[in-house]
């Protein structure tokens, strides 16, 4: 896999995608996706920053009690819409559920929602859920990234569930080293600076 950028890490389960000015796709403007899945066969995410007014609880009742706030569906992507996918990170110290949770990485995982929220109560210290996801077929996310269109960055576990998404790429940015940083300070129209 060739397809790194900022400080040259790769796509990877468990990193951030931040979406560069120069991307102008409306399904990724000013997104941050995290990734779940990188290989050579292609990659899948969900967009962080995406709240829809959808209420979790009018499509997934049993649900919308333990996700994180806004208690909303999230746009996770232009890929299978019309379907719900759970991440959630697990509480501190908790030993990866037999059933119904499958890691990702670093405190990350997917949530099946086939499975009764009480087998997982309390063993989860936030749930996002996502209508739809984002994906790349085999090859097409590196060429993204060597194209300058992604900056690929480490996710911290915060970063699923901020209560407020709107800043989330700038603060993501804000965080990284060297120039990188600078990013996030830029205005969203560059001929206004």
């Amino acid at each position: 896999m060739s397809g790194t950028t900022a400080g040259g890490l790769p796509p990877a389960p468990g990193m951030l995608l931040v979406a560069a000015p120069t991307l102008l796709d409306p399904n990724f403007a000013d997104t941050v996706v995290l990734l779940l899945d990188a290989d050579d066969e292609g990659a899948i995410g969900v967009v962080l920053n995406r709240p829809t007014p959808v209420p979790v609880e009018e499509v997934l009742p049993d649900w919308g009690a333990i996700v994180a706030e806004p208690e909303v569906l999230f746009q996770g992507g232009p890929v299978s819409t019309e379907g719900a996918l759970a991440v959630a990170l697990l509480e501190d110290g908790v030993v990866v559920p037999e059933a119904g949770f499958r890691p990702v990485a670093g405190p990350f995982g997917l949530v099946d929602l086939d499975v009764p929220v009480d087998a997982l109560a309390g063993r989860l210290a936030a749930v996002r859920i996502f209508a739809g996801y984002a994906g790349w077929g085999a090859g097409q996310l590196e060429d993204e990234i060597d194209e300058g269109a992604w900056y690929v960055v480490p996710a911290e576990a915060g970063d699923l569930c901020r209560e407020d998404a709107v800043d989330l790429a700038r603060d993501v940015l804000r965080r990284q080293p060297g120039e990188l940083a600078w990013h996030s300070t830029r205005p969203a129209d560059p001929d206004l600076n």
